[in-house]
């Protein structure tokens, strides 16, 4: 794997580079919808393809449990098992194992956990994680982390930022001749000296890339932005950033405003199943009443397949009617709103006026809806 720095906004921290993996490259900053089970929900790869997805997240935490990983290795790999031959980054079950906090119980030598789905109990190990995302053949791997939440004491935050500092160690030593890029993850929760320990300490082991870990987990907007602008000048500008679980459509430009290049999030696609659609002027419900006899596209701005043949009385229609395809049409929209997002602030990057982009497009968000 490469990173490729090819151009910096010239008022702020925002960059546009170039990640090269072994099933093609990611122009960045770039957003990577979830696929934890091996699937986007209700998207098939072409779908993907057509929507301009460059990487997917898929989780070894859930793939370890069902189908297991070497039933995958056994058939050619994650990307043939499940048709998508673009890169694919693997989360090392961190984030998983830390929600599971009534089923889980973290020790130095790794976190017990109880199945979700059958009560069975597992050791993942940074070892273990490794050779789950080794064996599902992902292009960029991350090391085992523990996540801690945004309330926890300082104490709980120390132990667990030097657990996920020695984890890293164990990770980089278990993956060391295969073609994976391996990336460290910063802890440290909303402490500002552990996180700065945190980055020094992950930097010095040489990674191929760093993720801010340990966000998106209750904090605020101000608290979130404070540890972003803390950490990302740390890390080496020569290799990707990742901040990784976030988040809203701000979330993602106020990041590339402090150096981020890679996202991802269950948002667009979870919030497209529970009807909560984003549009250039703001969220809509599309349950709600209002929308009953409304004639107009979702968002008129936006030419994804969903805006450009269906009305939003339309959606409401299949939506409060639990139709299937009211998940399909409305995840369709909602990566199509993210990945626009991405497609633009990479064009104003590379344009020099990525803070003007900025400055307009959050004002535009604190509209009222139509």
């Amino acid at each position: 794997m490469a990173f490729e720095l090819r151009a910096t906004d010239p008022l702020g921290g925002a960059r546009r580079g170039r990640l090269t993996t072994p099933h093609g490259a990611v122009e960045t900053p770039a957003f990577m919808p979830v696929g934890t089970q091996a699937t986007v929900k209700t998207m098939t790869p072409d779908d993907l393809e057509g929507l301009g997805v460059q990487m997917i997240l898929a989780n070894a935490y859930h793939l370890y449990l069902r189908p297991g990983h070497r039933l995958i290795a056994d058939r050619g790999g994650l990307h043939r098992f499940m048709g998508w031959d673009h890169p694919i980054l693997t989360d090392s079950g961190g984030f998983q194992v830390y929600s599971l906090a009534a089923l889980r119980r973290v020790s130095d030598d790794g976190a017990y956990f109880q199945s979700h789905l059958d009560g069975s109990v597992h050791l993942m190990t940074p070892e273990l994680s490794i050779e789950i995302q080794d064996a599902l053949g992902a292009d960029v791997v991350m090391a085992f982390d523990e996540c801690v939440g945004h309330d926890t004491t300082r104490e709980d935050a120390e132990r667990a930022m030097r657990r996920t500092v020695r984890w890293a160690r164990r990770c980089r030593e278990a993956l060391r001749a295969t073609p994976s890029a391996l990336f460290g993850i910063v802890q440290g929760g909303l402490f500002p000296d552990l996180r700065e320990e945190a980055a020094r300490e992950t930097v010095a082991l040489e990674f191929d890339g760093y993720a801010i870990g340990g966000l998106s987990v209750g904090e605020s907007k101000d608290e979130m932005a404070r540890v972003i602008e803390q950490v990302a000048p740390m890390l080496p500008a020569a290799q990707a950033r990742y901040l990784m679980g976030v988040g809203t459509p701000e979330d993602l430009i106020e990041g590339v405003a402090r150096g981020i290049d890679l996202f991802d999030c269950v948002m667009p696609t979870r919030h497209a199943r529970t009807g909560w659609l984003f549009t250039s002027r703001g969220r809509v419900v599309i349950k709600h009443a209002e929308y009953a006899t409304d004639d107009r596209p979702l968002d008129p701005a936006c030419g994804c397949y969903t805006c450009r043949r269906f009305s939003r009385a339309y959606l409401r229609h299949l939506f409060v009617s639990k139709e299937t395809l009211a998940s399909r049409l409305n995840t369709l929209h909602n990566l199509s709103f993210y990945l626009t997002l991405m497609a633009d602030m990479r064009c104003a990057i590379d344009e020099g006026r990525f803070e003007s982009f900025r400055a307009a497009r959050l004002a535009a968000y604190q509209e009222v809806v139509e």
